[in-house]
């Protein structure tokens, strides 16, 4: 009787010891803050899953969250310090022990935000990760902006000197073609007619202003980084992050096309911070854009693989394995980088990008043939035609799309080439070459609202 008591005697110890582990016994591997305009991202990354609960005050601005399970710690601790002056929606944070066992964060906030707190499963290099993302209360309207930026740029192209608009006249004339492609020439004024003159035209809310042309509008291009914040993309033999390479692709060539002065740029991300696949897509369509280009680093096991390629969206298949894999591949981006699956209208964005059409993907296929030509001049083609598959950031159903794979960064020969400025150069060279090739073959269709 007596041993009896003392096994169930043991056997509850040992069910107090593992209820109190697995209820206390994360441990804080890393955090991180990702600030960027369009929102900031917090991330704990923990070897268990942690459980979270906020709120919101005001006056002033915080955000508060209590994690349970967790006692303070210098892991934690460096939250503080992590927060930079300039993010611009955390002014500073506060970590404390609120309760036993419950660690509370106090996030002082520069404006109203729309917090989304959700956690991840294991992925990639990540174990556990509880995220909090601080959207603004008001989205900024993309369109606006770059109207305003065109704006900006026209009148600093007015107050340039002399010797600044003789160094732009390619530019100029280049846009000036590019504005006017594939717009129906006026009509020849009409005979007068026979008696008394007609009585001049009453003013119409559709003149144009002064200096534009009624027919004359801006050509948009949507530059797409690939990944970016949590998720690296891939990494070179000698530490260069795919996100980071393409970023600065994207930089370059967003100021070729902005010097353009009938064409502008928007970028789906202009810095280190991760937008989920068909937020991307959604972006561009936000501002009418006229192309998609995602930009990409390629990488594969064999450190030998080489060489530029070019996809178009499929809707019947991959034409080979390798773009298979590639599709499947870059769609594992949402994983990695962490999208909050029960966010509202998440699935209704993801349905109706699907709702590819048969002449979207014929013009992706142009698009990709043009920029292909001009890229197997500054290097090597990996394939010498446009692939397809099924890439989710391809899926606009009225935006042509193509993603470029720039080079193989696994392999050490082309990753040092994507370091290098000259190489970007060459390659923002052949991506502009292969865009104003295609506009002049395929004109640009009138937009419903104007810019």
């Amino acid at each position: 009787m007596k041993r009896r008591q003392l096994l169930m005697k043991g056997g509850g110890l040992v069910l107090l010891l593992t209820a109190r582990d697995i209820a206390f016994g994360a441990t804080i591997v890393a955090v991180r803050v990702w600030p960027a305009e369009d929102y900031t991202r917090v991330t704990i990354e923990s070897d268990a899953l942690l459980a979270a609960r906020h709120f919101v005050t005001g006056s002033p601005q915080r955000l508060v969250i209590d994690v349970e399970g967790l006692e303070l710690s210098p892991e934690l601790r460096e939250l503080v310090g992590k927060v930079k002056s300039d993010d611009p929606y955390i002014q500073g944070v506060r970590v404390g022990q609120n309760l036993p066992r419950v660690v509370r964060l106090v996030f002082d906030l520069k404006q109203a935000i729309a917090p989304q707190v959700f956690t991840l499963e294991p992925v990639a290099a990540y174990q556990h990760r509880l995220v909090f993302d601080l959207h603004p209360v008001r989205e900024r309207d993309p369109l606006l902006a770059l109207i305003q930026e065109k704006a900006a740029a026209d009148r600093a192209a007015e107050a340039a000197t002399p010797s600044d608009r003789a160094a732009s006249d390619v530019n100029d004339a280049l846009g000036e073609f590019i504005g006017r492609m594939g717009q129906p020439r006026p009509p020849a004024p009409a005979a007068p007619p026979a008696g008394p003159a007609a009585p001049p035209p009453m003013a119409s809310a559709s003149v144009p202003e002064r200096g534009i042309r009624a027919t004359e509008r801006l050509i948009v291009v949507a530059l797409d980084p690939g990944h970016g914040g949590e998720d690296p993309g891939a990494v070179g033999p000698t530490g260069l992050k795919e996100k980071d390479v393409v970023l600065q692709v994207a930089q370059r060539l967003r100021e070729r096309i902005n010097a353009l002065p009938r064409m502008r740029a928007m970028m789906t991300r202009d810095a280190d911070f991760f937008v989920p696949l068909h937020e991307r897509v959604r972006k561009a369509r936000r501002v009418q854009a006229d192309l998609f280009i995602s930009i990409h680093a390629d990488a594969f096991l064999n450190p030998n693989a080489r060489g530029a390629s070019v996809f178009a969206l499929s809707q019947s298949g991959a034409s080979s394995a390798a773009a298979r894999w590639m599709a499947q591949k870059e769609n594992a981006a949402d994983l990695v980088g962490g999208v909050n699956v029960k966010v509202k209208d998440a699935s209704v964005t993801r349905a109706l990008l699907d709702m590819s059409t048969t002449a979207q993907i014929k013009d992706s296929l142009k698009l990709g043939s043009e920029v292909l030509s001009h890229i197997g001049k500054v290097g090597r083609l990996h394939k010498a035609q446009v692939e397809q598959a099924g890439f989710a950031v391809l899926k606009a159903p009225d935006i042509p799309s193509i993603l470029v794979e720039t080079a193989f960064i696994s392999n050490p020969g082309e990753e040092a080439k994507l370091r290098s400025a000259e190489y970007q150069e060459e390659l923002v060279n052949a991506l502009v070459s292969g865009i104003t090739r295609y506009f002049a073959k395929n004109p640009p269709l009138a937009r419903n609202r104007a810019l």
